[in-house]
C-alpha cells in the first residue's frame, strides 16, 4: 500500500498542534522519534534505511518546525509526546508502521506502544530504558568523570565537564545548544575516531529548552503485556543509556531481542552505520516473514 503522504517535508495538524515531519525513501513504514527532549529530527537522518523503508522523521513537539504547546516551556511530559504519537498515527492512517525512538524518544516510542500495541508492527528502542529510577544520574556522573580522567588536559575533557557543570542552569534555548555541543564528545566511543562526524553533528544540532516532569520514567509494571516484537539497540561505550538499560529492556519484553553495537556510544546510527542500518533491516525482515538469516544464505 503506497504511504499517504509523498516525499518531502509536510506539516499536519495532530492533536491541536502542528506536526512537522519529514518522508524520505521506500518500503514499509518506520516512525522515528527524536531524543532529548528538546531536539529536532536532523541529527537521527538514516540514509542507509531509506532504500528499504519509508523513513518518516518526526520533529516532536516544541522543537524544528513543529507546534509548541500553550504552556511551553512546561508541560512536554512523555505522556504527552506519547499522546501526539498515537494521534499521529490515527491521522496518517498508516497500516501497523514500526515504531523507532532514539534516548528520550525510546520512552515515548515504547509508552505509545504500550497504549496502542496492536497498531505497530515493531518496536525499534535505540538507547532506550523501562526505568530511569535509583542512581540513574548519579551513574552518568560517575561515567562523565571516567570520561574527563581519561581525557584529560584536552579541549574534550574540559569542554565536557563544564557543561556537565552547567545543566542545572540551563533555562534558554541558547544554553541548552551550548550545553549539548559541549557534552557531545562523551557521547562517542572514541571522540577521535569520529572527529568529523562529531564536528558536523555539533555544528548543525540545535535545542529547545522544554520541561517535562521530574519523575522518573518507569514502565517496568507493565512490559510484560506488550508482545510487539522489539529491537533493543545500544552502544558499547553510552555514558547514559548503554547496555545494561538495553539488558533491562530485552528482559522485561516478552518478544525482544538485542543488539550491542562495539564500537559505539550513543550515536550508533553515526559510528557503525552500516552495522546499525543492518541490525534494523534484519528485525524488519524477520517481522515480515521473509527473513533469511546468514545460515541458509
Amino acid at each position: 500500500m503506497p504511504f499517504p503522504l509523498p516525499q518531502g517535508s509536510h506539516t499536519l495538524i495532530v492533536a491541536g498542534i502542528p506536526q512537522h515531519l519529514h518522508v524520505a525513501g521506500t518500503g514499509p513504514c518506520c516512525i522515528v522519534h527524536s531524543g532529548g527532549p528538546g531536539i529536532d529530527s536532523g541529527y537521527l537522518r538514516m540514509p542507509l534505511l531509506e532504500p528499504h523503508l519509508t523513513m518518516v522523521y518526526l520533529d516532536p513537539i516544541g522543537t524544528g518546525a513543529s507546534g509548541r504547546l500553550p504552556t511551553h516551556p512546561m508541560g512536554y511530559l512523555v505522556d504527552r509526546f506519547a499522546d501526539q504519537l498515537v494521534a499521529l498515527l490515527d491521522a496518517m492512517a498508516v497500516h501497523r508502521p514500526y515504531l523507532l525512538g532514539h534516548s528520550h524518544g525510546a520512552f515515548v516510542v515504547l509508552e505509545a506502544a504500550l497504549r496502542r500495541p496492536d497498531a505497530v508492527a515493531g518496536l525499534l528502542l535505540y538507547a532506550g530504558a523501562a526505568s530511569t529510577g535509583g542512581g540513574f544520574m548519579a551513574a552518568a556522573a560517575a561515567r562523565i568523570d571516567d570520561f574527563v580522567r581519561r581525557h584529560r588536559d584536552t579541549p574534550d575533557a574540559e569542554s565536557v565537564r563544564a557543561a556537565w557543570n552547567g545543566l542545572p542552569a540551563i533555562r534558554s534555548d541558547a544554553a541548552y545548544t551550548a550545553t549539548l555541543r559541549g557534552l557531545l564528545p562523551a557521547y562517542f566511543s572514541n571522540p577521535a575516531r569520529s572527529a568529523e562526524v562529531l564536528a558536523a553533528l555539533r555544528r548543525r544540532l540545535h535545542a529547545t529548552f522544554l520541561v517535562g516532569d521530574s519523575a522518573p520514567f518507569d514502565v517496568r509494571d507493565r512490559l510484560a503485556t506488550l508482545t510487539t516484537p522489539t529491537l533493543v539497540m545500544a552502544g558499547r561505550d553510552d555514558f547514559i543509556l548503554g547496555p545494561e538499560f538495553a539488558d533491562r529492556l530485552t528482559e522485561h519484553l516478552p518478544d525482544a531481542r538485542q543488539v550491542l553495537f562495539e564500537q559505539s556510544g550513543h550515536f550508533a546510527h553515526l559510528e557503525e552505520p552500516e552495522a546499525f542500518a543492518k541490525a534494523v533491516l534484519d528485525f524488519v525482515a524477520s517481522t515480515r516473514g521473509d527473513y533469511r538469516s546468514e545460515s541458509q544464505g
